[in-house]
């Protein structure tokens, strides 16, 4: 099992004049202690869990290309991408060129979007569920024709391309692995396993329930189930001077009995630093053999 870090609150103690800085500090020690994977979120106002509408964010592909600028090995993704918030034409261009200048380290992290209120505010599309749904899908096709060898137009519903030239390719072959965000049972979990390489659940009691909807919707479409990666969207708070640890690692054993692979998640308190040195020298050892 491995641990990935979400970075979903950039509100650190000395303000932006030093938010760079801090988000440097806090990615090179996430990396130097183990962790495998740092996402942002794909919000543009701050959300309700994790704090007031009008505290600091920043644009989630700005962010990502800034770390892979200050990082060497771990994985790279917005955890999750919005689908109606950018063209997938251009999200695909966008993941490649993460791709290519962090050495092939991105990921494709991707949801159908939820946060009507942010895309209100700024004039972002925010159509009916139904529609964002078919949305992803087709986003998830476009993406996969301009990963492959097939340059020719796209025709969808809602999205049509003449052409999907993408020069230069993602260097991680075939292509960025896809993760897919939610666990919508007739849906989501059907596209993980049509199209992606890893899937993404909340902790919680359903976790081996929503495995099993997955497996079945591999055994229809011919998918290897064990291929896909399983994360787990987790706090990970080793609490005071590490006094949590104990806790988390029985939580975390918990989810890994299941098939939980990736445990990923927001770190309280992550500006301070020690908070991801006790995960990185107490938690990330432990988890690697289960």
């Amino acid at each position: 099992m491995e641990l990935g870090l979400h970075i979903a609150d950039f509100t650190f103690p000395d303000g932006p004049p030093a938010l760079a800085d801090d988000l440097v500090t806090i990615a090179q020690t996430a990396e130097a202690k183990g962790f495998a994977k740092i996402s942002v979120m794909d919000h543009l106002w701050q959300i309700g869990p994790v704090g007031p509408v009008d505290t600091d964010m920043l644009e989630a592909y700005t962010a990502l290309g800034y770390l892979a600028a200050v990082t060497e090995k771990v994985d790279l993704l917005a955890w999750v991408t919005a689908t109606v918030y950018r063209e997938p034409g251009l999200l695909a261009k966008a993941v490649t060129t993460l791709d290519v200048l962090s050495k092939g380290r991105a990921y494709l992290g991707i949801g159908a979007a939820w946060n009507e209120e942010e895309c209100v505010g700024l004039g972002l599309p925010f159509p009916s569920t139904a529609e964002r749904f078919e949305r992803l899908e087709e986003t998830l096709q476009i993406c996969l024709q301009m990963w492959g060898d097939d340059q020719g137009p796209y025709d969808g519903t809602h999205y049509k391309l003449g052409s999907t030239l993408n020069v230069p390719q993602p260097l991680r072959r075939p292509h960025p692995p896809i993760l897919i965000g939610g666990s919508g049972e007739k849906k989501t979990l059907r596209m993980v396993a049509q199209y992606a390489q890893a899937c993404n659940l909340f902790g919680g009691p359903d976790v081996e329930h929503k495995l099993n909807v997955l497996r079945g919707h591999c055994e229809t479409l011919g998918t290897d189930y064990d291929a896909i990666e399983k994360t787990v969207m987790f706090p990970l708070d080793p609490g005071a001077d590490g006094a949590g640890v104990d806790e988390l690692l029985g939580q975390l054993k918990a989810l890994a009995d299941l098939g939980i692979s990736h445990v990923h998640g927001w770190v309280p308190n992550v500006a301070a630093i020690t908070p991801l040195e006790i995960l990185g020298d107490r938690v990330v050892p432990v988890i690697a053999d289960w």
